[in-house]
């Protein structure tokens, strides 16, 4: 075996530390843009096939141009919903928070038979009768609750909203991202294969296949639920359309059942609207809310070698760990080291 003299050594030492200092200082320079940056590559991978679709039909030609017309196209398709349900739940927080600092702010009063529900009707009806009579007073006396419940949504809206203007700027990143794809792809497959001795280029296909199958399977799902929750919210006569619909994508997105919003509305509902139109839209609604588990298991694993379950782990733990970014990082993670863990125990 072959001993370094004390000066190689010596020299190891100083690449060493110079080699830790330009990676730490690296990190520290692009620090303030790394979740911009890992957000564009993760648009720029769920996106790229539809923008390789359009340059093919193009045959390349002017693909500058191309390039900003279908990042602007994209940017349209997020900022217009997005201005709608933050118009509509703008004014529909405003309208609620004028009236009841005039003391105008009502709720309509249950119906009898509310108390006729098992278990829960009675109490039900109490409180929603005392919310209804004294709106004020029920706010006194339910203040941490009702604390609880205003800051939980105006968080999640505040992060929503924060994260949907950090996809539009990651939008045009991730268009300057697909213009450059095929360059950015031989830079990631060599650094795989560097670290998975030449197996990089099946890690780059899982982890592509991964991020695409959540964007399908999570966030497509629940922006489709959303988008046909207020429809229906709308068509009932709902002021608060766009805030219900708004926390049934959070709902969607987080993995929490969508029922959770469904079953309040639906009780609102028969309170107030006849009975025939009550039953559709409860049987609507309900639809709605499950469909979730007829899109997930068919977008959310296929074509993946991981299982549907180790995704959808790495998915809400990802969220609860990194908020909406661990969405897709935690996918990923999971996706890698269950692969690992298969060629470890299988070879």
């Amino acid at each position: 075996m072959k001993t370094l003299n004390p000066n190689q050594s010596i020299d190891a030492f100083i690449k060493i530390v110079v080699l830790a200092v330009l990676i730490i200082a690296s990190f520290l320079i692009a620090k303030p843009f790394l979740l911009l940056m890992v957000w564009a590559i993760i648009v720029a991978v769920a996106l790229y096939p539809f923008y390789e679709k359009i340059i093919h039909l193009t045959k390349g030609k002017k693909k500058g141009l191309i390039t900003t017309l279908f990042t602007l196209v994209l940017l349209a398709v997020i900022v217009v919903p997005s201005i709608g349900m933050a118009s509509s739940i703008a004014e529909s927080s405003g309208e609620i928070f004028d009236n009841f600092k005039a003391g105008t702010l009502k709720i309509d009063p249950p119906s009898e038979s509310v108390k006729s529900w098992p278990l829960i009707g009675e109490k039900i009806h109490a409180m929603w009768s005392k919310a209804s009579n004294d709106i004020q007073g029920f706010i006194k006396e339910y203040p941490d609750q009702v604390k609880a419940s205003v800051g939980w949504f105006f968080g999640s809206f505040t992060g929503i909203m924060g994260s949907v203007l950090l996809s539009l700027v990651a939008l045009i990143v991730a268009g300057i991202f697909m213009s450059s794809a095929k360059e950015g792809y031989q830079t990631g497959l060599a650094f795989a294969n560097k670290m998975m001795d030449g197996n990089g280029e099946k890690m780059m296909t899982m982890c592509i296949n991964t991020i695409r199958s959540v964007v399908k399977g999570i966030l497509l799902v629940g922006v489709i639920q959303a988008i046909l929750a207020f429809a229906g919210f709308s068509m009932i006569g709902l002021s608060t359309a766009g805030i219900l619909a708004f926390a049934v994508l959070v709902c969607a997105i987080v993995q929490v059942p969508v029922t959770l919003v469904a079953i309040p509305v639906i009780i609102y509902v028969f309170s107030f609207a006849d009975t025939t139109p009550a039953i559709i839209f409860a049987v609507y609604i309900f639809v709605v809310s499950l469909l979730d588990n007829f899109l997930k298991p068919m977008l959310l694993a296929k074509g993946l070698e991981t299982p549907m379950i180790v995704i959808l782990i790495g998915a809400i733990g990802g969220m609860m760990f990194m908020g909406i970014l661990g969405l897709f990082i935690g996918p990923v993670i999971m996706a890698v080291s269950h692969r690992i863990y298969i060629n470890w125990v299988t070879t």
